[in-house]
């Protein structure tokens, strides 16, 4: 393996001292010289046709300064199927939907207005259930579907249904498979509808210039899709549009498209002529902003008798609400991956995206991966249980690897699966006699990274320290410690002499959005070739500064020299200031990055059949294993240790992979034992930290992160992403140990006490 001086380092974080301090500057801490407090009217009604709005006692109110509603914007959509507006306009079709807004000098002012305005409303029939929903004759929720404008081609919304896409996958012959095996075990796996909790509220503050450009402070996880979503629905052209992105205080995937927070704080900027700051408060985060997709996962699997996997059939229903959103990307993914990171011959998949009369469901950490994960390896423990065969053993017998073919048609590459099993399995003592009341799980997952582009600007100053331009968003993963490693391997200069600006469309180069895993593989491309192409300018002024043969010429710590002979070299300060002034210019790399020959976003899938060369970037793999304890008399589970092994290609900062494994298991507990928004009749009842529960310090088991490294050839040294897979097998491996010490089999999230308790006492009786 080769040998780098900062790549595959454990340093610390470069922002550390700015977070620790308090010094760092969120969208939540922006002020400007009079900005005025935007405040939401919000649906009270899961479904209802909006009659009449009166807005006149709230505009006259004192302080009041602009009010919109749903007239006042151009009904252009905001999403990726356009069937949401920035404001309701004919129906609301959830409860907490955005039906007017406006902006006064003081948030109590903005609250008054709020109650000042009347709504009539006509209540219509609402639709909860998806399969509901997707029943023949069902209440349409969306009667124009079919005239929505897809800005997606390979969107497939199915007219004259409240099914806004469906995926496809097929390899092989199902049925044939099924009638081989020795048995075929079905079962039903649902999960419930959580929220992201990120700590800094989804916020945005607008400002118009005299020139009517737009400039937006926002805590997105996308700021260029922002830019182009507003320029859109506000018809400003795109340079006049200006996104800035100060660190962002978690997302989690609540951020990664478009929200209504965005649009509607520059609507009302527009409106007041005057900057606007929209802040959502913390019940207004629970009920109005997008929630993790519940789901009905139908699995059908055949296999041999010694536990060969020979077909494989899902049906997937994801619940998403009201309206898409991310909706049919989180369907798309979960249809490729729903039957598990196994070799199958025979798979068949339908992964639908269903409208309901609820919040609506966006991209979640994992990108419904966690979901998937969640059936098909419960499923495998119960295959491996009634057969008498190990749940590792049997694992390891299927699992996918090197050069294997995917369900989907790609032949896979960087595939450290089982390695990650038998290291996950050998941390957590698989095997070893356990206590009574105490039992063991495990669970594996693959997961895709988005191949959307990324591009990259490495800029040498004067004084020789280095700049980072970039797209992509720092909110808590690393991602500026990880370019800054990067850049500082290519070019040989000290990381403390390396800078990453804050995130502005005006100067920082394009990146598709800060999600789906793809941040290290795709934006750390782009950093490196782009550092490569200043250390060849620095490299070339150096020569000509020293008169030594480019080829000569070495650049490490911050010095470029003559490997013939040291002493002779100049610094990267010299450099620039010499480039400065002759007919090269400013020392300024840059490059963008895609796959080669693939096109924006991966190889399409083949609509009839899911098949597709290379639909993502690249795959990550995983394995995880808990130890638990459960009270007999409670229900109340314990988990003793989680162990996750995990392949992250390369490690560019082996630190910060473990603490991103680290964060997503503590994250998977909540999402597996507590978490859970209720419902009655479409309105969220626990909208509050007091009502719905979050792991506590004290619910943290000892958590065991291991790195496995299976390169891959595309990954920046190597490297894949880690930032969303640590989540998805946790729940699966959860449930599988309280399994193997209860007896009770759950396939219902969250796995409460309640539950426990209830199903030990059935099978007493």
């Amino acid at each position: 393996m080769c040998s780098y001086s900062v790549v595959g380092k454990g340093i610390s974080r470069v922002d550390v001292m700015e977070k620790a301090t308090g010094a760092a500057q969120y969208t939540f801490d922006i002020r400007l010289p009079g900005m005025l407090y935007g405040k939401v009217l919000r649906s009270p009604y899961a479904h209802a046709r909006i009659v009449h709005i009166d807005t006149s006692r709230a505009e006259h109110l004192k302080g009041v300064k602009a009010l919109i509603c749903g007239r006042d914007i151009p009904p252009r959509g905001l999403f990726h199927l356009g069937d949401q507006t920035l404001l309701a306009t004919d129906k609301v079709r959830f409860v907490g939907e955005p039906v007017a807004a406006v902006a006064a000098t003081d948030r109590d002012t903005a609250d008054e207005a709020l109650d000042l305005i009347e709504v009539d409303y006509e209540e219509l029939p609402p639709l909860f259930d998806p399969e509901e929903a997707m029943a023949e004759g069902a209440l349409l929720i969306h009667e124009k579907l079919g005239e929505y404008h897809r800005l997606m081609p390979w969107l497939h919304p199915i007219p004259g249904t409240n099914i806004c896409h469906l995926t496809k996958l097929r390899r092989g012959d199902v049925e044939a498979g099924f009638r081989e095996a020795y048995r075929v075990y079905e079962n039903r796996f649902t999960t419930s509808m959580v929220q992201h909790c990120s700590l800094e509220p989804h916020v945005a503050v607008a400002a118009v210039g005299a020139t009517g450009d737009i400039t937006l402070y926002a805590s997105t996880q996308s700021p260029f899709l922002v830019r182009e979503r507003l320029s859109h629905v506000f018809q400003i052209p795109i340079s006049k549009m200006r996104v800035i992105v100060p660190y962002v205080g978690g997302g989690f995937g609540a951020k990664s498209a478009v929200t209504t927070v965005e649009p509607i704080a520059v609507g009302l900027a527009l409106k007041a002529q005057a900057p606007v700051k929209l802040q959502l408060d913390r019940s207004e985060e629970f009920t109005s902003t997008v929630v993790r997709h519940p789901t009905v996962i139908n699995l059908k699997t055949g296999v041999s008798r010694d536990g060969k996997l020979l077909a494989s059939k899902a049906k997937v229903i994801w619940d998403t609400g009201a309206y898409a959103d991310d909706g049919p990307f989180v369907a798309r993914w979960g249809g490729l991956t729903a039957s598990g990171p196994y070799q199958i011959e025979n798979v068949w998949n339908d992964s639908c995206c269903v409208y309901t009369n609820k919040a609506v469901a966006g991209a979640f950490r994992g990108f419904g991966c966690s979901q998937i994960t969640w059936a098909h390896e419960s499923q495998m423990d119960i295959i491996a249980r009634d057969l008498g065969i190990d749940p590792l053993e049997i694992r390891l017998k299927n699992a996918v690897e090197e050069g294997a073919t995917a369900a989907w048609g790609e032949k896979l590459h960087s595939v450290g699966l089982k390695a990650s099993l038998r290291a996950a399995a050998e941390a957590i003592g698989w095997g070893k006699k356990l206590p009574p009341g105490t039992g063991m799980g495990i669970a594996c997952m693959h997961k895709f990274t988005v191949a959307l582009m990324s591009s990259a600007m490495v800029k040498v100053n004067d004084d020789g320290r280095v700049e980072v331009f970039k797209g992509s968003i720092e909110m808590g993963q690393g991602n500026n410690t990880i370019v800054t490693q990067i850049a500082s391997e290519v070019i040989g200069v000290p990381v403390e002499q390396i800078s990453v600006p804050e995130i502005d469309t005006r100067f920082s180069p394009y990146n598709g959005g800060t999600f789906g895993s793809r941040d290290t593989f795709m934006v750390g491309n782009a950093v490196r070739l782009a550092a490569e192409d200043a250390r060849r300018q620095l490299l070339k002024a150096a020569a000509e500064m020293l008169k030594v043969p480019f080829e000569e010429l070495r650049c490490e710590g911050g010095r470029v020299f003559s490997s013939e002979n040291p002493a002779e070299g100049v610094y990267l300060a010299e450099i620039a200031y010499y480039s400065n002034a002759s007919p090269a210019g400013p020392i300024i790399g840059k490059s963008g990055y895609s796959l080669k020959g693939i096109p924006f976003r991966g190889i399409p899938l083949d609509p009839e059949t899911g098949q597709s060369e290379r639909p993502a970037a690249c795959w990550t793999y995983a394995a995880q294993a808990a130890e638990v304890t459960v009270d007999k008399d409670t229900g109340t589970v314990r988990i003793l240790k989680l162990v996750a092994a995990h392949d992250v290609g390369r490690a560019i900062n082996p630190t910060n992979c473990e603490q991103q494994i680290e964060g997503a298991l503590v994250m998977g507990i909540g999402t597996t034992l507590y978490e859970e928004l209720g419902l009655d009749a479409g309105r969220i009842v626990n909208p509050s930290f007091a009502d719905y529960k979050v792991p506590r310090a004290s619910d943290v088991p000892e958590l065991v992160p291991i790195i496995i490294e299976a390169p891959h050839r595309d990954g920046p040294f190597g490297a894949k992403g880690v930032g969303e897979p640590g989540l998805a097998p946790t729940a699966a491996a959860i449930g599988n140990a309280i399994c193997a010490t209860t007896s009770v089999r759950l396939k219902d999230l969250p796995i409460t006490p309640e539950k426990i308790f209830s199903e030990m006492k059935e099978r007493e009786a």
